[in-house]
């Protein structure tokens, strides 16, 4: 929502009240329409960037009037100051809006009832006393006291932090993680606060710091600046990188003489702040949690290389022979010698698109290992991957954060070197999307004993986090590789995977584009509907989701058809699809740019509390009066309070690269000329290949042939190739 023009601008005045409602925010840009009581009782609506301002709170406000066309006078907000309300309203109104975590409206009421103007009072120096409130226990009150005590610590770094732009959620963040002493590390160590709380970037904490007086060229600043690239270059992908290319961006970003960043990057080495890995006249420079990660990775495979089999005696060759007769048809050669690998190697990878037989494979060595009475494992990095797979082989799947049981308490995962997995073959499906990190982690967990097999596509995006796992491994030659790229009959039917592989050779020969979507043969799988500016993409994005494919096809649009896109913002990113979307689905309900009930929704930050993943896909399907949602991921419901709801994003549309790992039964992927900084071969070729009954492509021919012509290899930097193939 944009803010409403300036007009008939009035004197500067001041105004105090309580904030009635909170009407609209934008978490963003800080931008605040409200509703205020003032002190005389009239109610007015008040708008401008208030950072933190919160329902229920007493506040005191600069300004002056402008009267909207259609709304009447309302308050532009110059500056504002928070104080706790003193009326007995004001409290009832605060401790009401569920900003204090065990008070709701029923239990304010019942509080401020029984102790009136005394009743912070109460809370802050005798919350002992909340027991004579019925229905409070001890336990109630002690949450409420140390939500209290949270609430104070929040309000004093959202006044601190409201000049630098920090949004309300990363001010929960920065109090989860210091609690009372949030403001005083804020003000003592603002490059701390960037290292050590998610979300919290380089370029705030060095505007904090650079108006608290630290010196630029100083080694608190310098130092942060260094990690802060790494870390950037961490989210481009790389998990290492080689040292005169780290101090040219780091000079870069911090704008001081080079020798003072080649110093501190030194300083950096030699106490071992960061990883350095020396390879063929590179030096490679790591975060400690990649290079650990890595090396953790290298010694894993060589375990398994080095360990006894656990499988019970298998004549592979019968037993191949065996599943053909089940499975009702002969396999091909590539077939028979992927199954035969998975049992004769400890460690071996398959790899093939679209219609090449992997499932065929799949089924056939979970029969085997079945009849054998094997303890399987199979896990993919995302719930739609493993129902999927379970699905195909008849055997129960798990993501990989289930099967390794994440344990907040402990801080990691249950299932470790010390408590490996009780498996003897461990089968993980969509390995192109493992990163780093997670792949340590999982393979730490698998026995020694045990058999491992990656399955992925190599011609898919890599992974979202830092890495290139699947193809380090196959680069290296440790494992034993099965190929895949025949295209059996089943597939050679389909046009989606004509042309998945028609994009993986070079065609860049779209499927014939039509205009008019109402003229679609939907019993071809895959078509281009042609447009040409993004204002038009948009809207035939929008009818081809909510009216042709659910009519012709009986579709759901919120759980059935899926948007991805390759860019975010602009005319035709993925905030005006989801906007657009949001709207035409939602009706009268839709709070656009807000998540509410039942939009549909992604997780984007893995929620080890809560059990729920960066990529899983949602439903919000409910709000209580506190502000918690609950959303229905995939069949799982979870509550969400308000400091974790920053992790979700509407759904409508997504980028390609969230939708790794997961199928829909209908895509729909805009491809326009804008686009072109995105536009890449692989990009193109994962969206494709993520529909499983129905692919619509809407835009430009060209855009098309931009991407599939595009295969430059923007590699990624790794320090895994050499520790696997040089036992580095």
């Amino acid at each position: 929502m944009a803010p409403p023009r300036e007009s008939d601008r009035g004197p500067e005045i001041a105004l105090s009240g309580v904030v009635e409602r909170i009407l609209w925010l934008d978490e963003e840009t800080h931008f605040t329409i409200a509703e205020l009581v003032a002190e005389n009782n009239e109610k007015t609506i008040i708008l401008g960037n208030m950072t933190g301002l919160q329902c229920g709170e007493t506040v005191d406000l600069l300004g002056f009037w402008e009267r909207h066309p259609s709304h009447g006078p309302q308050l532009r907000v110059k500056s504002f100051s928070s104080r706790l309300p003193s009326s007995v309203h004001g409290i009832r109104k605060y401790l009401g809006s569920g900003l204090i975590k065990g008070i709701g409206k029923t239990y304010a009421d019942k509080i401020v009832a029984k102790f009136g103007v005394r009743t912070f009072e109460i809370i802050s120096n005798m919350s002992g006393r909340l027991r004579e409130v019925e229905g409070i226990g001890p336990g109630r009150a002690k949450s409420i006291k140390a939500a209290w005590e949270e609430q104070k610590a929040l309000r004093e770094v959202m006044v601190f932090l409201q000049t630098y732009g920090v949004t309300n959620s990363i001010c929960l963040r920065i109090v989860k993680a210091y609690g009372e002493e949030a403001k005083k590390v804020v003000t003592a160590e603002p490059y701390r606060v960037c290292r050590e709380v998610e979300g919290v970037g380089f370029k705030t904490a060095d505007k904090i710091a650079r108006n608290l007086g630290l010196p630029t060229a100083g080694p608190q600043r310098v130092d942060a600046g260094i990690l802060h690239t790494l870390e950037e270059l961490e989210g481009e992908g790389h998990s290492a990188f080689p040292d005169e290319g780290l101090l040219e961006k780091s000079t870069a970003l911090l704008e001081v003489d080079r020798a003072v960043v080649q110093d501190r990057m030194r300083r950096l080495i030699e106490e071992n702040a960061v990883g350095i890995l020396d390879y063929r006249g590179v030096r490679l420079v790591q975060l400690r949690p990649q290079e650990n990660a890595e090396k953790s990775i290298a010694v894993s495979i060589r375990r398994f290389i080095g360990g006894d089999s656990g499988l019970p005696a298998i004549q592979a060759e019968k037993a191949i022979e065996w599943a053909q007769g089940r499975a009702g048809f002969t396999f091909s050669e590539a077939q028979a010698t992927g199954v035969l690998m998975a049992l004769k190697n400890k460690v071996s990878v398959l790899t093939g698109g679209p219609g090449t037989g992997k499932t065929t494979i799949l089924k056939a060595l979970c029969d085997i290992l079945s009849a054998k009475r094997t303890r399987m494992m199979l896990g993919a990095p995302t719930g739609r991957a493993a129902k999927r797979m379970s699905e195909a082989t008849g055997v129960p799947a798990a993501t990989i954060h289930r099967l390794l049981k994440f344990d907040h308490a402990a801080g990691g995962f249950t299932a470790n070197a010390d408590n490996p997995l009780a498996a003897d073959f461990v089968i993980v499906d969509e390995s192109s999307m493992l990163d780093t990190k997670l792949a340590a982690a999982l393979l730490r967990a698998v026995p020694s004993t045990a058999h491992l097999l990656l399955v992925g596509d190599v011609n898919q995006l890599p992974s979202v986090g830092a890495g290139n796992v699947l193809g380090d491994l196959i680069e290296s030659g440790t494992a034993a590789v099965t190929r895949l790229d025949t295209v059996f009959r089943q597939g050679a039917r389909s046009g989606i995977v004509t042309v998945a592989h028609g994009i993986l050779h070079a065609d860049t020969t779209p499927p014939t584009p039509v205009e008019d979507p109402t003229k679609l043969d939907f019993s071809d799988d895959i078509h281009f509907v042609k447009v040409e500016d993004p204002e038009t993409c948009v809207a035939m994005v929008t009818r081809i989701c909510c009216d042709i494919l659910p009519k012709a096809l009986r579709l759901d649009p919120l759980r059935d058809i899926q948007v991805l896109a390759p860019m975010h913002k602009g005319t035709g990113g993925i905030q005006a699809y989801n906007q657009a979307l949001q709207v035409r689905l939602r009706g009268p309900d839709a709070k656009p740019g807000r998540i509410s009930p039942g939009d549909k929704v992604i997780q984007t930050r893995n929620n080890y509390d809560k059990l729920v993943y960066n990529g899983d896909f949602g439903v919000v399907l409910g709000q209580n009066e506190a502000g918690t949602l609950l959303v229905d991921f995939d069949g799982t419901r979870v509550e969400l309070e308000r400091g974790e709801q920053s992790d979700l994003q509407l759904a409508y549309a997504v980028s390609i690269h969230k939708s790794q790992g997961s199928e829909f039964p209908a895509v729909v992927v805009p491809l326009l000329r804008q686009h072109s900084i995105m536009l890449a071969r692989n990009l193109i070729y994962t969206a494709v290949t993520r529909g499983r009954k129905q692919v619509i492509l809407v835009g430009d021919p060209t855009a098309y042939a931009m991407a599939v012509r595009n295969a430059s290899d923007s590699r990624r930097i790794t320090g895994l190739l050499p520790r696997l193939k040089d036992n580095l």
